[in-house]
């Protein structure tokens, strides 16, 4: 004779669901429940209201103000009882340990989160910092080094990014950054945006409205830019984010597909990879260039004294390089080495401010045009010393 079957708790179908709703909220939505407690609320009244959202999204009839804050506490230490809550006090709002990733993984992530909130300047991380922070510091996780920036970004924005900041230090300059959310939005649905330049530091005329797809968000350096491809023909840019206008407006009936928008996006990180620096180039020989027809130059660097090392550490320094040492002094040390590497011509400029950092331990060898600008470069420095005040004053003077 079989044994009568023990009903649990949750057999009821409306109990049933509510305890799922309960698992998939705190799924979805980490963190719930916090916002309530620094409003000095209930937090499971946040619990509550999340519920019932997802039970009129998934169309389950829940009676009215159902469940209570009481059920929703036994559900919770049934969800404890289980192992699917830990046995704590969540003091941030309720989440399941570390959603998709393990701890080291968590590690990793958090700490490059951290790095790009301080240093890159994303006010959109800084906000997930602080979120993200505030949950696991209720995990106890100080003792195992969880929180020491073992990593960490040196790059840091020499511009400020984030609009509350500079809301709250006084020093509001309103620019695209105001627009951070809508240019994303943009980029992730294949929204088709106007933007407007604020001026051009190149001196060339490139300023008001322009038409564009947005494609990515990127930091280089010092600084956040937007590459784009513009509207009225296929010309791929790059632009500081900062030099741009607070306005994003969306085109209407103008998207296109995510496979569009990676298309444009590979394009640009060709040109990016094969040149050196952001510069992609004006439009027709951008094309040609991708087309295979633009064939890059060999530029030629001779390399002395300290800096030979220095070059020599940089094995992948650019998919098209080759490093060639010199010869030998009596001592054994090399001479020099001779660094060449295949460019556009489109990356000169930026491949001379490269080898500019490197004073009179650089020799520009080829082509022409090039050892020309160094060599012109390097006399109109001399020049500029020979004729200031200050130098002259402080050499008779013997000052250091």
């Amino acid at each position: 004779m079989s044994k009568k079957p023990h009903l649990h708790s949750y057999s009821d179908q409306l109990a049933f669901d509510r305890l799922m709703l309960l698992i998939a909220g705190l799924v979805r939505y980490p963190g719930v429940g916090a916002e309530e407690l620094e409003q000095a609320q209930n937090a499971l009244v946040g619990v509550q209201r999340c519920l019932q959202r997802l039970a009129q999204e998934w169309k389950i009839n829940f009676p009215p103000s159902y469940p209570s804050l009481p059920t929703i506490r036994k559900d919770l230490e049934t969800l404890r009882h289980y192992g699917i809550l830990d046995r704590r006090m969540y003091r941030w709002g309720y989440y399941l340990g570390t959603g998709a990733l393990n701890r080291e993984e968590l590690q990793t992530a958090f700490q490059a989160l951290s790095s790009q909130a301080k240093s890159l300047g994303d006010p959109q991380a800084r906000q997930m910092y602080r979120s993200l922070e505030k949950r696991l510091r209720g995990m106890d996780l100080e003792h195992d080094g969880f929180f020491y920036p073992v990593r960490e970004y040196l790059n840091r924005a020499i511009v400020r990014t984030d609009p509350e900041e500079m809301a709250e230090l006084g020093e509001t300059e309103y620019n695209l950054f105001h627009q951070f959310e809508q240019v994303k939005r943009a980029i992730a649905t294949g929204q088709a945006i106007i933007i407007s330049r604020r001026y051009d530091a190149y001196k060339q005329g490139r300023v008001g409205e322009e038409g564009i797809w947005p494609l990515q968000l990127v930091f280089y350096n010092t600084a956040w830019y937007l590459i784009y491809q513009k509207l009225k023909y296929p010309h791929l840019v790059i632009s500081r984010v900062d030099r741009m206008a607070d306005y994003c407006q969306p085109i209407p009936d103008q998207t296109r597909s995510l496979k569009a928008q990676l298309n444009a996006l590979q394009q640009a990180h060709k040109l990016l990879k094969y040149g050196w620096g952001l510069k992609l180039g004006d439009y027709e020989p951008q094309q040609e260039e991708l087309a295979g027809r633009l064939k890059p130059r060999w530029v030629k660097v001779r390399f002395f004294d300290q800096a030979i090392k220095f070059i020599q550490e940089g094995a992948v320094r650019h998919p098209k390089q080759q490093i060639k040492p010199g010869p030998k002094t009596d001592q054994g040390e090399l001479e020099y080495i001779e660094y060449h590497v295949k460019l556009p011509e489109r990356s000169f400029d930026e491949f001379l401010h490269w080898v500019n950092k490197y004073m009179n331990l650089a020799q520009v060898l080829s082509p022409f045009e090039l050892v020309k600008k160094h060599a012109e470069n390097a006399e109109k420095l001399a020049e500029r010393y020979r004729l200031s005040k200050v130098f002259s004053s402080q050499e008779k003077n013997g000052k250091s």
